[in-house]
């Protein structure tokens, strides 16, 4: 047995319907971050977290940015015990993709699966974490909880320095634990302990006023789709994925041999990974070198190209303009801005008419597999889960964290609830109740841990 087994066992299970009903509020708020038609519903999205704080007992408020609010909470239970704070984000993807199988912002339970957008991305995952947070608070486990639920995570977190700017409202904890990334598979828990960065460009380059009849001008004029393709096959190798531009690996910290054995005892299996994803083919199926390849190294990927005639058909017409959307995932020791000094440079070489405009960046993350902390979090998603979790790293950014290391240089640590066959950014995302039920026992066990170090 542990901290009070039985009694948290028969929480969650009372609580099962409170929890299907509050995140169904959650899901059918369309509080997507990077539509600005929907900045009423970003607001509404605060206010009910607010909510569902207070009632939970926890003093909360909103802090405004510049942008997005975000929202805080926090169980005292006195200045002499150890504070942690829980961040999750509240904010979602758009959901346009033809493939959804019902409204996207209309919670559908089916079973036992919460279907709609931002169900596992990540309001589900933060509605575990607060009833986690009130049974911990009732069972008298002398910790401070905090949670933070930022609102602009899937545009990259432009405002999130500001709100830690904030003390007052705001104060820094001892640790931090984030719980928004992905299992390796269903049954095999696994726990981050690192994300890659991100820088996100566009080359744009227009070489007439107007498409032209490529019958009258063809040969003559520039191409530049054509030389924007050109551009895009200078900066990487499509078969291999191998970037081309120089300076690009020059500080590329490769994962340990410990790193390595992890990843491959981890559960991961490549038949799984392309049924999750739905993925006709790879550019590999050797699994250590799959894994290496999606947590922990470097990327170049082609977003869109645009420009031209895009319609049914051909339409023959050398374009004016053409734009090529590109972005790289950066590992550990790579800085992003040095990165994109190194892309401009090689274009401008190239093709000096392109234009080179970054349209933000990450900067990656390197956490603990180690100590106290990552023993704990071991410990508690055991016992949550019934199976000790592996460390490994995760191949997509959360931009808060580096911001949070920055500013709090704490312990940070990642404990996510989310399965691959959810949906992270995909029509008919869905959560589970084995992994919110889990994830509550997981994090009861945790908050006891932190109180006793």
């Amino acid at each position: 047995m542990t901290f009070q087994d039985s009694r948290i066992r028969t929480y969650i299970q009372e609580q099962r319907p409170t929890f299907e009903d509050m995140l169904g509020q959650m899901v059918e708020i369309p509080s997507v971050s990077s539509d600005p038609d929907k900045a009423s519903d970003m607001q509404k999205m605060a206010k009910l977290a607010v909510d569902y704080l207070e009632e939970f007992g926890a003093r909360a408020a909103i802090v405004k940015t510049k942008g997005y609010p975000s929202v805080v909470g926090e169980w005292w239970a006195g200045r002499q015990y150890p504070s942690v704070t829980i961040y999750n984000h509240l904010d979602v993807q758009p959901a346009l993709e033809p493939e959804w199988r019902q409204p996207p912002f209309a919670f559908y339970k089916d079973g036992n699966r919460y279907c709609g957008r931002g169900a596992t991305d990540d309001k589900g995952p933060a509605l575990t974490a607060l009833f986690a947070a009130r049974f911990a608070r009732e069972a008298g486990i002398p910790l401070n909880i905090r949670v933070l639920w930022e609102s602009e995570e899937e545009i990259g977190s432009p405002n999130f320095l500001e709100v830690l700017h904030n003390r007052k409202t705001v104060p820094a904890s001892d640790s931090v634990l984030v719980s928004d990334t992905i299992w390796v598979a269903k049954n095999r828990p696994a726990l981050s302990c690192g994300l890659r960065g991100l820088l996100t460009a566009r080359f744009v380059l227009r070489t007439g006023e107007t498409d032209v009849h490529s019958g009258l001008v063809g040969g003559g004029a520039r191409n530049p789709l054509a030389e924007l393709c050109d551009a895009a096959v200078s900066c990487l190798d499509a078969k291999t994925g191998r970037v081309k531009f120089p300076g690009f690996y020059d500080d590329v910290v490769p994962p340990t041999r410990t790193e390595m054995k992890d990843f491959v005892t981890s559960g991961f299996q490549v038949r799984r990974f392309k049924e999750a994803y739905q993925l006709r083919s790879l550019r590999t199926s050797d699994p250590k070198d799959l894994l290496k390849r999606i947590w922990a190294w470097p990327t170049f990927e082609i977003h869109g190209l645009t420009g031209g005639h895009t319609g049914p058909g051909v339409k023959t017409i050398v374009p004016a303009w053409g734009e090529l959307k590109v972005s790289m995932r950066l590992v550990p020791n790579q800085n992003p801005q040095k990165i994109f000094r190194l892309l401009k440079k090689h274009l401008r070489e190239r093709n000096p008419d392109i234009e080179v405009i970054s349209d933000g960046a990450l900067e990656p993350f390197r956490g603990i597999s180690e100590g106290l902390y990552a023993e704990a979090l071991q410990d508690a998603i055991e016992q949550g889960f019934g199976r000790r979790p592996v460390f490994v790293r995760e191949g997509g950014s959360i931009g808060a964290v580096a911001t949070l290391q920055r500013t709090w240089k704490v312990p940070i640590l990642f404990m996510g609830l989310s399965l691959p066959e959810h949906g992270y950014h995909a029509p008919n995302e869905y959560f589970d109740w084995g992994q919110g039920s889990g994830g509550m026992h997981a994090f009861v066990e945790y908050f006891h841990a932190l109180s006793r170090m």
